[in-house]
Parts: C-alpha cells; structure tokens; sequence
C-alpha cells in the first residue's frame, strides 16, 4: 500500500517514521506547506516528496494521514473525501462545531472511511481499564478523574490556531471517558487561570484548566490540564468504583514525585513529550488506520464520535468564559 502523510511538522514527521514499520505500507509520500520542509522529511527517511497536496494525489494513495495545522484539518479532510481516499486525521475534526458538522454529514453522507486521531483508545492501560468497567469487575462507578499535564508550553505562534485548552488537551480526556465508559456528559463547569507566559492572554485561552463533568447516569468526573507541569508530562486516569478503581498512567515512568518517606515502586526518567507517552499506541492506532484503509476494518473512531467529544469542549470553553455551569444540550443546539 502506498500512505500519504500531509503535514511534516512535529507529529508528521513522528507518523512517517511510525509508517515505515507498519506491516503491509509499501511506500510513503509525504506533502507540506512548507515544500522544502517535507523535501528535508524524505531525504532523511528515504521517502517520496510530493511538490504540493495536489501532487501527492497524483501519486495514487491508497489512503491519507493527515498531520497538518488543526487549523487546516477541516479542508484536508473534505480534499481527502473529494479524492476518494481512507483518511487518517489527527484530531480535532474542525476548529468548531460547524466546521465539524461539515465533515460529519460528509462522512456519513460516502463509503470512504474516516477516523479521527484518538490515540489513547490504543493505549494498553486505558484498554484494561475498559475492560475492567464494561466486565463489572469495579461495580459502579461514583468518580473519575482525569488530567494532560504537558511538561512545557507550545510556540506561542500555536495558540490562535489551537482552539484552546479544552478543546487541544482535555478533549482527549472527553473522548477517552465516553469510550471507556459509553456514558454521555450532560454538563460542566469549568475555569481557567493563567499564571505562566503572556501569550495564552493575549490569544484569549488559558495554561491551566479544571472541569467538573455530570454523566447522564449521575457518575461525576474531574478533568484538569496545564502547560507548566515541571514534573513531566503527565496523563492518567483514575476510574474509582463501589468494588474496585483502576488507574491509568501509573507506571515507573509517571511524573509522580512523591512527599513520602518511602516508595513501594522504582521511579525511572519522567516522560517529556506525549509522543514518549503514547509511543505504541500512535503505532497501534496508525497500523490499525492501514487495515481501514485496506477495507479489512472499520473505522475505529469516526468524525461523529469526535463531535461528541468537541460538544463537551465548547460546553467547558463557554464555562469558562462565562463563570456559569453548561448544559451540554445547550451547546448542541
């Protein structure tokens, strides 16, 4: 099979790595705004350059990873569907929700798959975790609570074009909390502070998060997210039931300093960045996009099912903002 990757950056250039190792991808063109940035991308990794989006398609793929700005995401995506090519797309689907709805109907409307770039869904902690809640095994469940700590903040040139901290961080935790528990949200309240660097104010989003979500069955969860965690970066779930709790992200590796005088556990190098986190679930997930695009599976996390997670991020941005609770059919409407 023959995989496009648009978008060379950071993660783009972190995927095409990941592609040259997935059984059954037989050649990668790699396309980039910035054409001699993706030239540079296949040099080193021995790949093919495509000279332009436009080009890349030429080239026949047999599916399409989607690496580029969030603000493009929207536009690559309907480019993707006009060609029709499986598409792999990091999230979110769209800055907001009408560019969202756009994709969703248009999705829903073909045959070409789609899935969303929800990494944590292939992380074997947070699967075992699922496992254990949907077997009965931790009863009912009362609490979860959830953080994204990153361990330094992005460019300032990053925040206009990343949403906000909602729905650029802590929508993973919206995402991974309705697939783990098959719940809705119903509603939120959330604040926001910034204590760290100038440009999170001047581009109207905040470094640091909190948010307290209602399920539709009355279970509550906590989510917080930060751009200053000095520990490391940090991402865990705790899923605490009537019988028993499971918790996500407590390895040797977790940024977990303690103030006790002993430790039960060896405590090794704190992860830095998500893509140390995540390493083999982004491999997962990528080698699993290879078999939709075969047409051997289905799309594991579809442009709707992101919606629903995007719902519950501009229910907390609008918290937020206002200092009042959200109902998330509100948002919705």
């Amino acid at each position: 099979m023959k995989i496009g990757l648009i978008g060379t950056g950071r993660i783009g250039a972190f995927h095409a790595e990941t592609l040259k190792d997935v059984p059954g991808v037989d050649a990668i063109v790699v396309a980039d705004a910035d054409a001699a940035r993706a030239r540079a991308l296949a040099d080193k990794l021995g790949l093919e350059a495509a000279g332009s989006i436009a080009e890349l398609y030429a080239a026949g793929p047999d599916g399409v990873v989607v690496a580029a700005a969030t603000s493009a995401h929207a536009e690559l995506l309907h480019q993707a569907l006009d060609h029709r090519v499986p598409v792999f797309c990091e999230k979110p689907v769209a800055l907001d929700v009408p560019g969202t709805l756009a994709v969703v109907e248009r999705a829903e409307g073909g045959d070409v798959p789609v899935q969303i770039g929800f990494q944590r869904r292939f992380d074997a902690g947070y699967r075992a975790a699922r496992e254990a809640f949907r077997s009965g095994e931790l009863g009912w469940i009362h609490t979860l609570r959830a953080c994204t700590s990153d361990a330094s903040p992005p460019p300032p040139a990053f925040i206009p074009t990343s949403g906000g901290l909602f729905r650029d961080c802590s929508i993973h935790d919206f995402d991974i909390m309705r697939w783990l528990t098959g719940r809705e949200v119903v509603s939120v309240y959330a604040q926001g502070a910034n204590r760290g660097a100038p440009f999170f104010t001047e581009g109207g989003d905040v470094d640091t998060c909190a948010a307290l979500l209602r399920f539709d069955d009355g279970m509550l969860a906590t989510v917080t997210a930060t751009r200053y965690n000095g520990a490391g970066h940090d991402v865990r779930l705790e899923v605490c039931g009537s019988r028993g709790a499971r918790f996500v992200g407590l390895d040797d590796r977790a940024p977990m300093p303690t103030a006790e005088r002993a430790l039960s556990w060896r405590q090794s190098t704190p992860y830095a960045t998500f893509m140390e986190r995540f390493h083999d679930a982004y491999v997962t997930e990528l080698g699993t996009f290879v078999e939709v695009a075969a047409g051997r599976a289905p799309s594991p996390c579809t442009p709707a099912e992101a919606l629903e997670a995007l719902y519950v991020a501009e229910a907390c941005d609008r918290s937020r903002r206002t200092g009042e609770p959200v109902e998330v059919a509100d948002v919705r409407a």
